[in-house]
């Protein structure tokens, strides 16, 4: 026999759920919280951080601007990658150029910042000016290729349109009557 059925009629049955037996029971007191349709997520964005990296001509005077060749895009752009968890922008701009082009940098002034999508998520590029200062290039499997091209070279080989406005950025930020590095 279950308990319950032997339980007097008269007697109030013990509560069956977590409620307070002594908080009111009017449902009016405590109306339900309306529930929001479900709607997928948008997706978060990715963050990327990079520099336009340049030097003087050893060739003639003027400046060249870094590019590096992506073989898993057939690509040429500025070098760039995603920030780690935490990342300052300006550390992960300057580490990608090291991992990139091998080359130490000098960080100048902050570039615009390019906004794209990329597989269908939202992502942000930080960019600075910076000035190669030390290094050389070790081909790998991320950038097997780096080419010094002079700005207007450099504009023209880029292989994404978002991407060009930075060298007149670049240009506009090293104008005469500032003192770039090397």
């Amino acid at each position: 026999m279950h308990p319950a059925d032997d339980q007097d009629p008269a007697t109030p049955a013990a509560p069956t759920d977590d409620r307070d037996p002594a908080a009111p029971t009017d449902d009016r007191a405590h109306p339900a919280t309306p529930v929001a349709p479900a709607t997928p997520a948008a997706p978060a964005t990715v963050r990327a951080a990079g520099c336009v990296l340049w030097r003087r001509s050893p060739r003639s005077p003027g400046l060249e601007l870094c590019l590096v060749h992506r073989p898993k895009y057939d690509d040429w752009s500025h070098p760039k990658g995603k920030l780690k968890p935490g990342e300052d922008p300006l550390a992960g701009a300057l580490r990608e150029v090291a991992e990139e082009t091998g080359y130490a940098a000098a960080p100048g002034a902050e570039l615009p910042t390019v906004r794209y999508l990329a597989d269908g998520r939202p992502k942000e590029v930080r960019y600075w000016a910076a000035a190669a200062t030390t290094g050389a290039f070790t081909p790998s499997d991320e950038v097997d290729r780096i080419q010094w091209l002079a700005p207007a070279e450099a504009r023209a080989r880029l292989t994404r349109p978002g991407d060009r406005p930075l060298v007149d950025a670049l240009l506009t930020a090293l104008s005469p009557g500032t003192t770039p590095c090397p």
